[in-house]
């Protein structure tokens, strides 16, 4: 004679050990990566609005460093915006030291090569 025996107990105790287990691998997943969703299982719309925060946050780094670089930028044109304004003001008093007539032509020479040289660098 055949007897078939079921231990409906046994059964009903390793189905919840098996769900305790799953409820357990997740939760150690989460603590070990520090996300509270991990995957689309854990939770699909949250994943979707975590996926559209992280685009957010990206596009305002990268506008972020665009407006630091425009900065370093900004810096260099004012470095050489004092270097021309420097050489604006010696031109006008080479100009203005030529047309005085305390100066020989020679000197005049001498000047006139000057600003010829800052007009060259100017430009």
């Amino acid at each position: 004679m055949l007897a078939i025996k079921n231990n409906l107990m046994a059964d009903t105790a390793a189905r919840h050990l098996g769900r305790s287990y799953e409820a357990l691998s997740a939760s150690v997943e989460r603590l070990s990566s520090g996300l509270r969703i991990n995957s689309a299982k854990d939770d699909a719309a949250g994943l979707a609005v975590r996926e559209l925060m992280r685009a957010d946050i990206a596009v305002i780094q990268q506008g972020a460093r665009n407006a630091q670089d425009g900065i370093s930028m900004l810096q260099t044109m004012e470095g050489a915006m004092a270097t021309i304004d420097d050489a604006l003001i010696r031109m006008k008093e080479l100009a203005e030291q030529a047309a005085t007539g305390s100066y020989s032509s020679q000197q005049r020479n001498i000047m006139n090569n000057e600003f010829k040289q800052m007009a060259a660098e100017i430009t």
